[in-house]
């Protein structure tokens, strides 16, 4: 199937699941491999939006040079900066490049299932029908611990700031995984953090979501849309973080519990000195 021709076809409708109010959003970043994969995924399908865009984030020339290649194939729009200057800012400057109501932002290293189809049409009806939602997400590695049943299959993130409710997952009810949201989100919500690594730019945005309020949906199937693969050749930049979340060693058992008392206590402080 070639790509180019349904997006410029007339009756696109008719032939692909396309979604005219909707700009696909990719961060990417020296996995340009990763990026073809998701690319094609989209394709085999069925699946087009009114726009792609590809914020990139500093890659080597090589792979500069094989996005480029991409272009010609998927018709996306590429937003590219000379330096490395982290996640906030590669989704800053991604999301300021959309043009449309709604906004798909996934990272290169996903992959959309079959299943996916459906359910974000269903994201998506709900979020023109019903204003008060400010994010869908479609992929998790683990439960939202406070969740409320919804419908179809998506249930709302409820954030419980009473300190007896002591999980610490509690503060993302704003996640970077794989997101439906309108594209006034920077409006509503501030610019992410710029300057530092991911988890900060993360932490800093889901802080903001919950004090302005912001309400969330998440899928409840957590794997069943979506497969986030990292190869040998392109791996996960969060592999460090797997042996220290996963040891059961007794002094890391205990070091990991005192670290996630002193993080909660922390981000209840900045939580509460965020100004809106």
């Amino acid at each position: 199937m070639d790509y180019n021709i349904l997006r410029h076809t007339k009756d696109i409708a008719m032939l692909v699941h396309h979604f005219d109010e909707v700009t696909l959003l990719i961060t990417h970043y020296n996995r340009s491999q990763s990026l073809e994969r998701l690319l094609s995924a989209f394709v085999a399908l069925n699946c087009s939006f009114q726009e792609i865009v590809v914020s990139d984030d500093g890659s080597s020339s090589d792979h500069l040079s094989y996005i480029n290649k991409l272009r010609a194939t998927y018709n996306f729009s590429l937003i590219t900066t000379a330096s490395n200057k982290g996640l906030g800012n590669n989704i800053n400057k991604g999301q300021d490049a959309v043009k449309t109501a709604y906004t798909l932002y996934i990272q290169e290293d996903f992959i959309p299932k079959p299943a996916f189809i459906a359910s974000f049409k269903d994201a998506l009806q709900i979020m023109h029908d019903e204003e008060q939602w400010d994010l869908v997400t479609f992929y998790s590695y683990i439960p939202y611990p406070y969740l409320v049943p919804y419908k179809m299959g998506f249930s709302e993130k409820k954030f419980r700031p009473q300190p007896w409710y002591t999980n610490l997952l509690k503060f993302y009810v704003y996640g970077d995984h794989p997101h439906l949201r309108r594209s006034s989100f920077l409006e509503k919500f501030g610019r992410y953090q710029e300057g530092g690594n991911g988890d900060n730019a993360e932490m800093s945005m889901a802080l903001s979501f919950i004090k302005h309020n912001g309400r969330a949906l998440l899928y409840d199937q957590l794997n069943a849309l979506l497969e986030q693969k990292n190869t040998t050749v392109e791996p996960s930049t969060a592999d460090f973080r797997k042996d220290w979340k996963q040891s059961q060693t007794p002094a890391i058992l205990l070091l990991r519990r005192a670290y996630l008392c002193f993080k909660f206590i922390k981000l209840n402080i900045q939580l509460i000195t965020l100004r809106k």
